[in-house]
């Protein structure tokens, strides 16, 4: 019997555990893409809320900027001063990369997005400027094609649910890049714009067959049957809801921003794969453990290295100009090769 229960165990994967190898990688990568002028990178941190959740990140990132080689300017800002602070901060060489703390103003997502167009292209770590959400959607993985030199920067918490997935093995590093969660059915409970939505693009564009929930049901994003279509495709799932979806999931991916919501045990499929990247647990995880294979209760320190793996990814996407006006050949190598992986 004891064996018996030791084989039905599931595996606890803390965030942590996963986020130190992403932290060496940027750490590693970093000493490669910057010139010998450039001093410690900078990332500039702008708070105009008083949300729990949005200062325990910041709290987070500080620390996690701190310990690897990166400074954390936090600016704490009236919302109605906010624009004119970071337009600031777009026009100062010192600062490498910008990141908002949302909600800004509740109830009016549109002025939010407004916030999110302010922020420079070339300093948006958190990858919501449109340019970079046009190219997420269409797939779409370089920003000046066709030279190829400046790779898209994609969002923080998508991101970093699927570097989770690649860490977890559940994709397939035998098939080709693009392809490789073939096969794999993953319901993604959150349709938010920010995050559930361009999370189901990603799994999607990757390959898998992907059920977006929400309060408003169910869209199923493809690429096609064989994954022939070169972005991904939306169809409404008329009548569906957790009950169609999550028992034919591999993964069940919560994202639900609510205290008491809790994702149905009975309907996950023994074996699965739960991950919740919701600030609250979207599990109920003695319950889950009795059914999924690997429970990842958080993701938020992947998050914050994800963070910090972007704004490395923008000071590769920068020229490598000398003090001479001459191209630094060597530095352009290493940033066209940062982060080969995506």
């Amino acid at each position: 019997m004891a064996a018996q229960d030791n084989f039905k165990t599931c595996k606890v994967i803390l965030a942590e555990t996963i986020a130190k190898n992403l932290l060496s990688e940027v750490k590693d990568t970093l000493k490669t893409v910057q010139l010998d002028s450039e001093g410690k990178p900078t990332l500039a941190a702008f708070l105009a809320n008083d949300d729990p959740a949005a200062i325990k990140y910041a709290e987070w990132s500080k620390k996690t900027c701190e310990e690897n080689g990166f400074h954390f300017d936090l600016r704490q800002v009236d919302k109605d001063t906010l624009e004119e602070a970071i337009m600031a901060a777009n026009d100062d060489s010192a600062v490498d990369g910008i990141i908002v703390y949302y909600p800004i103003f509740p109830g009016n997502p549109a002025h939010d997005k407004y916030i999110q167009e302010t922020v420079a292209l070339e300093k948006d770590v958190e990858g919501l400027c449109h340019k970079h959400i046009y190219n997420m959607y269409h797939n779409t993985r370089f920003l000046d094609a066709p030279s190829n030199l400046k790779k898209s920067i994609l969002p923080c918490t998508p991101l970093a649910v699927v570097k989770i997935l690649e860490y977890l093995q559940i994709y397939n590093a035998i098939l080709p890049y693009g392809n490789r969660l073939y096969g794999k059915t993953i319901t993604v409970i959150n349709r938010s714009e920010v995050n559930g939505r361009p999370l189901a693009a990603l799994l999607a564009n990757d390959g898998a067959t992907v059920y977006s929930v929400d309060i408003t049901g169910v869209q199923l994003f493809t690429r096609g049957q064989g994954i022939k279509q070169p972005r991904h495709k939306t169809e409404e799932k008329e009548g569906w809801g957790l009950e169609q979806c999550v028992p034919i999931s591999d993964v069940i991916i919560g994202g639900v921003p609510a205290e008491k919501y809790k994702v149905p045990t009975e309907l996950v499929r023994d074996g699965a794969v739960c991950i919740n990247f919701s600030s609250f647990r979207n599990f109920d995880g003695p319950a889950v453990k009795e059914k999924a294979s690997i429970y990842v209760p958080s993701v938020g320190k992947v998050t914050i290295a994800v963070l910090l793996r972007n704004l490395v990814r923008l000071i590769a996407n920068r020229p490598s100009t000398k003090a001479d006006g001459s191209t630094d050949e060597t530095n352009a190598k290493a940033k066209s090769d940062a982060f080969l992986d995506g």
